[in-house]
């Protein structure tokens, strides 16, 4: 029977889950504290649950076979690897671990397989017995049952502690973590809706998915007809994302691990899988892919042409287009600026305009990508455009529409709904937003830098110049030069890569 433990709040959770990630400082890496946490909190929460499942059906019968059978409904825990199990052992803790998680995955092989990644459990140099027996005492504090910590209340803590994690790890964070004032942007923008299909195919721990699964209930709908799917490169956080899946009450999900661009897979047949909507934060620029192999790729994804070698961002971009429903399919896709106008981008940039797949293209200020200071964009796309929109693309200049905290920038939700009512409107609304043609952006070879669609509006300073004024214009004026700059930096520095591996 698990310990008797009280209702805990949102901050006693947080307090106590970061409490377990303080009994590794110094013993390893900050960037590692995912490896053994996550594991050992979701191992907590399944062993609870089911002891909570168990004894409710007990009590209801004095039936053990009855329980067993109630509690296995929701998932399996098989004899031998529960949390009592593990925390009765007296040596040989990692192995213990190690046993547990194998068998519980064993037991649940469509859901589970892969979910406790591969952390190191039975090196007892990277990780004694006795630091993991403090951290199964910690972790035992607590019972995480659903009465005690309901799956929203425990999802809410489970991203607190991914966001911890970036916060102290710094350098990796970009691989398990974006801005969720951003993310839930996206989601209402796309307006995910009951019984629809979501996939992000560079999923990282899944945020985006349960960001459309938030949105769905916040406006009513039934989540539980939602799939969700993603695929990650890094095995450990596609196992994360398991995790935050099932702890966030998500039970019709497929998280596959593995390079999207080399190896996508979810497909069906000969054919890519297409879904009703696609969010995605794909990695920028990345040079080292098979540039070769997309010049024929089997999967049709090369439709708009083969992006150059330093840059994959319309191999994804391209790779979203064609997951995307014929009939109901619309993306949200978060990049850097420079997708926007790069020259060696313009042939395929002009035929995705031709194609007419964008709705709108939205530009961010600042520090929204986790530790990078560069301004981001989130491109809008949709198989069929309304017959309103057809023609059209929306774009709107939201670069001061941000707030900074703690050396984090973010959207408040004064921020959000200014946006997402500009979205929704698809109107002109001076120095904020503009409707363009597709004529009109053709006229510019394609181009969809904002600043050559939503002019600023000139501020009047009654003939007499002030430093707040003329600082204002300093910034308009110049974010479309440093824009620029940013793009020829990373021309430059790829011809000085090329020259150094040609040496």
């Amino acid at each position: 029977m698990p310990a008797v433990s009280d209702r805990l709040s949102q901050k006693e959770l947080e307090s106590y889950l970061w409490g377990a990630a303080t009994l590794l400082r110094g013993l390893i890496d900050a960037s590692d504290y995912k490896q053994y946490i996550f594991p050992l909190l979701f191992f907590k929460r399944l062993s609870d649950v089911w002891e909570g499942d168990y004894t409710e059906a007990f009590e209801d019968t004095q039936d053990e076979g009855y329980a067993t059978a109630t509690a296995n409904d929701r998932f399996t825990v098989p004899e031998g690897a529960h949390w009592k199990d593990v925390r009765d052992a007296s040596r040989d803790v990692g192995r213990a671990l190690l046993n547990a998680y194998q068998a519980i995955e064993a037991a649940n092989p469509e859901r589970l397989k892969g979910v406790f990644g591969s952390a190191a459990w039975t090196d007892k140099a990277q990780m004694p017995d006795e630091t993991l027996k403090n951290l199964i005492e910690h972790f035992s504090k607590h019972t995480l049952s659903l009465a005690n910590v309901p799956e929203d209340e425990l999802g809410n803590g489970y991203e607190y502690l991914i966001k911890q994690f970036a916060d102290d790890s710094g350098h990796t964070a970009q691989e398990f973590y974006t801005n969720r004032t951003l993310v839930h942007l996206m989601a209402q923008m796309l307006e995910p809706k009951a019984g629809e299909t979501i996939y992000d195919p560079t999923c990282g721990t899944g945020g985006m998915l349960i960001s459309c699964l938030a949105e769905v209930k916040r406006n009513g709908g039934d989540t539980r007809t939602i799939g969700l799917y993603g695929q990650e490169l890094i095995n450990i956080t596609a196992a994360i994302a398991r995790m935050n899946l099932v702890l966030h009450g998500v039970y019709d999900f497929d998280i596959r691990s593995g390079n999207t661009l080399h190896n996508p897979a979810l497909i069906e047949g000969d054919q890519l899988r297409t879904f009703d909507l696609v969010l995605a934060n794909p990695p920028y620029s990345i040079k080292k892919w098979n540039r070769e192999a997309w010049q024929s790729d089997q999967w049709g994804r090369n439709f708009l042409g083969t992006p150059p070698q330093g840059r994959a961002d319309y191999a994804f971009f391209q790779h979203i287009l064609k997951s995307m429903d014929p009939k109901t399919g619309r993306c949200a896709i978060l990049f850097p600026h420079g997708v926007l106008f790069r020259n060696e981008e313009e042939e395929m940039r002009t035929k995705l305009v031709e194609e007419d797949l964008v709705e709108c293209v939205l530009g961010l200020g600042p520090n929204l990508f986790y530790n990078s200071p560069m301004e981001a964009c989130v491109l809008i796309c949709r198989s069929q455009k309304t017959k309103d929109r057809e023609g059209r693309i929306l774009f709107i200049n939201a670069v001061k529409e941000v707030a900074r905290q703690n050396a984090q920038s973010f959207l408040k939700p004064e921020h959000q709904s200014k946006i997402l009512t500009a979205y929704q409107g698809f109107s002109d609304q001076p120095g904020f937003a503009h409707v363009a043609t597709r004529g009109e952006v053709l006229a510019k070879d394609g181009d969809l830098s904002i600043p050559k669609y939503v002019e600023k509006v000139k501020l009047s300073t009654g003939g007499a110049l002030d430093l707040p004024s003329t600082w204002a214009n300093f910034e308009s004026d110049g974010r479309y030069f440093w824009t620029e700059m940013d793009s020829l930096v990373e021309m430059l520095d790829d011809v000085v890569a090329k020259e150094a591996n040609d040496a």
